[in-house]
C-alpha cells in the first residue's frame, strides 16, 4: 500500500509541475504579445495618456476675449476669408460631456465650418449622426461615412476639410497658414506623415489630417469606383492607401525650418527628450527625421494628440492669451521662405 501511494503522489507532483509550467507558458507568452503588439501599434499611447483622460472637467472655460480687443488680427481674419476651413470632430455618445464640449469650447471656435460627427444624432449639441455604431474597430467606417456626409451636405462651404479626434487640440490659424501656400483645387493632404506600409505615407490620425476639397471628391468617388474599399479598421493607414490609390498626395506639412507641425502627442511627450524611448513604434514611423526636445515642434505648430479636458484650456491661454513683453514674433515664416529661394 505505501508503495502505491508513493507511486499516486508522484504523479500527482509531475502532474501539478506539467500543469504549472504549462499555465506560466501561456501567461508569459500571452502578456508578451500584448506587450510586442502595444509597442508596436501606431494607435498605442504612452501610458498617462489614458490617465490624463480619467481627470475632465464638469464644466467649460469661457475666456476674457476684450481684453485682446485692440491686438491687431487682420492678417488671421484675411486668412479666416480666404482660406475657409470645414472641421469635423469625431466623437461619440459617451464623449460630449467628458471631451468634446471642451473642443467646442475653444479650438473649434476657430473653424469655418464645424461639424461633430458621431454614432447617434443630438439636436442639442448637436452631432451628426451617422450609420455606424461605437468602437475601435468602427473608426474607418466613420471617416467613410464622415467625408460622404460632407460632400453631400457641406462641399461647397469650405476649402479645406479638417479630421480631428475629440482629443486633440489644433490651433486653426496655423493651419490656415500652412495651407494658404495651396489650392483646394489640387488633390492633396496633410498631417502627420507616416511611412511605412504606404508608399508615399500617411497620415496619424491621432494628430488629425486636412484634405483639399479636390482631395474630399476623389476619397468619396473611389468608394463608389471600387478604388477604395473597407479593408482594415485602422483608419489612418486605411485612409491613406486610398487616397494613394486616387492619386491624391500625401504634402510635407513641416515649415520653413523643416520642423515639424502636426503631433501625435502632448507638448510633453515631444519637448521633454527621452520621454518617448527609442524603442518605442514612433521613431520607426516618422516619414522625417525627427528631433526631441525644443526643436521637435514648429513656432507655428498646429496640432497635438491625447489632450485632456485641462489641457484644452491650458493650450488655449498659451496660445491665444500669454505674450512676452516686448517680443516680435521670433520666427517669420514668410522671410525664411524667401531666404531659402
Amino acid at each position: 500500500m505505501a508503495g502505491k501511494r508513493s507511486v499516486i503522489c508522484v504523479v500527482k507532483f509531475l502532474c501539478g509541475v506539467g500543469l504549472g509550467y504549462y499555465i506560466c507558458y501561456v501567461l508569459i507568452n500571452g502578456i508578451g504579445t500584448l506587450l510586442i503588439q502595444f509597442l508596436n501599434d501606431a494607435h498605442g499611447a504612452i501610458s498617462d495618456s489614458d490617465n490624463h483622460q480619467r481627470r475632465y472637467l464638469e464644466g467649460t472655460i469661457s475666456f476674457n476675449t476684450r481684453q485682446h480687443k485692440d491686438e491687431s488680427r487682420s492678417l488671421a481674419d484675411d486668412l479666416y476669408k480666404r482660406v475657409r476651413i470645414l472641421c469635423w470632430v469625431m466623437t461619440g455618445p459617451q464623449n460630449l460631456e467628458k471631451k468634446t464640449k471642451h473642443v467646442k469650447a475653444t479650438w473649434a471656435k476657430k473653424c469655418n465650418v464645424v461639424l461633430y460627427m458621431s454614432s447617434e444624432v443630438n439636436k442639442d449639441f448637436p452631432t451628426v449622426g451617422l450609420d455606424v455604431k461605437e468602437g475601435r474597430d468602427q473608426l474607418y467606417w466613420k471617416t467613410i461615412k464622415a467625408f460622404q456626409y460632407v460632400f453631400d451636405h457641406h462641399l461647397n462651404e469650405a476649402d479645406w476639410f479638417l479630421k480631428a479626434d475629440d482629443d486633440t487640440y489644433v490651433i486653426v490659424d496655423n493651419l490656415r497658414w500652412l495651407l494658404s501656400k495651396y489650392s483646394p483645387d489640387q488633390p492633396i493632404f496633410f498631417g502627420r506623415k507616416f511611412k511605412p506600409y504606404v508608399k508615399q505615407g500617411y497620415m496619424s490620425g491621432g494628430a488629425g489630417y486636412v484634405l483639399s476639397r479636390e482631395a474630399v471628391k476623389r476619397f468619396v468617388d473611389g468608394f463608389k469606383t471600387g478604388k477604395c474599399t473597407h479593408f482594415t479598421s485602422t483608419e489612418d493607414l486605411a485612409m491613406g492607401r486610398c487616397l494613394e490609390s486616387v492619386n491624391v498626395e500625401a504634402g510635407d506639412s513641416r515649415d520653413t525650418n523643416k520642423r515639424d507641425t502636426f503631433h501625435p502627442f502632448p507638448p510633453e511627450h515631444h519637448l521633454t527628450t527621452s520621454y518617448l524611448p527609442k524603442t518605442f513604434w514612433y521613431w520607426n514611423y516618422c516619414f522625417y527625421p525627427t528631433e526631441e526636445g525644443p526643436g521637435c515642434c514648429s513656432d507655428l505648430a498646429v496640432s497635438f494628440h491625447y489632450i485632456d479636458s485641462k489641457t484644452m484650456y491650458y493650450l488655449e491661454y498659451l496660445t491665444y492669451h500669454l505674450r512676452p513683453y516686448g517680443y516680435k514674433y521670433r520666427y517669420n515664416p514668410d522671410s525664411e521662405a524667401k531666404k531659402l529661394e
